[in-house]
């Protein structure tokens, strides 16, 4: 039985958590990270071990990762246990008041009344191990996709772990520390920290880019219910940084408030959400909070240069404060060629292509709750996790249309492409 004391302990705790869920940087010291101990595109694999390309989907509520076949009918391959760890990491925040505050403020928020166990994930180059961040452990695990066991773990700066990148040659990862406005650069192989730097409120997505940078998108506040556009400032400090990824200098800072109102679209939020370059990396097209479109942004002349407004589902909820973590639409990818876009409307359950050149949209593709939008192995589809359904669908970037759907786990999100070796079907231990 717990002594009355601890007792006491924990209802604090759940008190403290309640008020947190409007702002999870209130309590947030400056918590360092330990001592130092592109995109989707495939890892390379050690010469001497045959690996094949498949997909990686992590399954945020239940802590799982499936692995599907990344191209053709998209089955099943297996399915990795993430948080293996899971009773000792609960013992350690259930000790500790404010790390117990922060986990049941990142379920009340963004986690939608579950815990965050996955949020993003990528192989390691020789395609043995599954890179992991997990938001409601706030770190980074590699775990062995042989055994299943934990090869290494790095604890963030803060409370919660967020989006990753990969490096180009697939050796470094970089991850964000949301709640420390922090992005941290691990070696993929040991986890040892190579590097960190600092960002505007709440980092989330990452992107490496061919010319050795490191783009980090910073979105702010996404809990709280003032999201009135005319309180759009109360949602903290918002830019793209951009930082040489040898150094970790920054290059560059975008503010995309200023960009957007020389655009003539000052409504708009300025919390840019995915994104995603064209092939020779001189556009980027991203999503914004509460909208329902995207925008293209020129590199090198750096402005807003088109909108694309996309339809509006009519039994969407207008009401904003009912739209998941402030996403309209949350997902967006490009075909190999830079001919195709594909767009993952979030709160207007449905997935559809977009042509680059003439903005012109294609079928509206039912889907539920869709989170995140990659590209197939072979290049020929979009791939969107339905989080709402509890599985992921392909759809054809020449057609526009459906042409495949696979079960997955409990409310997918990241999807990425992978290695594993050629015979693998699964961990022993599962």
């Amino acid at each position: 039985m717990p002594s009355a004391r601890t007792t006491r302990t924990r209802r604090l705790a759940v008190a403290l958590a309640a008020s947190l869920t409007a702002s999870l940087t209130l309590l947030a010291p400056a918590v360092a990270a330990p001592p130092p101990a592109p995109s989707d595109a495939a890892l390379p694999g050690a010469a001497d071990t045959p690996l094949r390309e498949v997909m990686f989907v992590g399954n945020n509520w239940d802590g799982t990762a499936d692995v599907i076949a990344s191209r053709g009918d998209f089955h099943r391959v297996g399915r990795v246990d993430v948080v293996p760890d899971k009773e000792e990491r609960l013992r350690e925040i259930y000790l500790n008041p404010v790390k117990l505050a922060f986990f049941l403020g990142v379920r009340s928020g963004p986690g939608e009344g579950h815990d965050q166990f996955v949020d993003d994930m990528y192989a390691t180059p020789d395609g043995g191990s599954m890179v992991v961040s997990r938001p409601s452990f706030a770190d980074v695990v590699s775990i062995d996709l042989r055994t299943g066991r934990i090869n290494w773990r790095f604890p963030v700066a803060g409370y919660r772990a967020d989006h990753m990148a990969v490096s180009p040659d697939g050796t470094r990862v970089a991850v964000s520390a949301s709640t420390a406005n922090t992005v941290h650069v691990l070696d993929i192989a040991t986890g040892r920290q190579l590097g960190s730097f600092k960002t505007g409120d709440k980092p989330h997505e990452n992107v490496f880019t061919s010319d050795g940078r490191l783009w980090n998108m910073s979105i702010g506040e996404v809990t709280t219910a003032l999201d009135a556009p005319w309180l759009d400032w109360t949602k903290g400090d918002r830019k793209i940084t951009v930082v040489d990824a040898a150094t970790f200098e920054t290059v560059r800072v975008i503010d995309m408030r200023s960009r957007l109102d020389a655009f003539g679209r000052d409504d708009l939020s300025d919390a840019v959400r995915p994104l995603v370059f064209t092939p020779d990396e001189k556009k980027l097209y991203f999503q914004v909070s509460f909208l329902n479109g995207f925008l293209e942004y020129d590199v090198e002349s750096d402005r807003i240069t088109r909108l694309k407004a996309l339809p509006g589902n009519p039994d969407t909820d207008p009401d904003r404060t009912t739209w998941v973590n402030d996403s309209r639409h949350h997902g967006l990818s490009i075909s190999p060629d830079g001919s195709k876009l594909c767009v993952a409307g979030t709160m207007d359950d449905y997935a559809t292509v977009v042509d680059r050149a003439t903005l012109r949209q294609g079928p509206l593709v039912p889907t539920s709750k869709p989170y995140w939008a990659t590209v197939s192995g072979d290049g020929k589809a979009c791939v969107v996790s339905e989080s709402g359904a509890d599985r992921v669908s392909a759809i054809d970037f020449a057609t526009g249309e459906r042409v495949a759907s696979v079960p997955v786990g409990d409310h997918p999100q990241r999807v990425r492409l992978a290695r594993v070796p050629a015979d693998w079907t699964g961990p022993a231990t599962n």
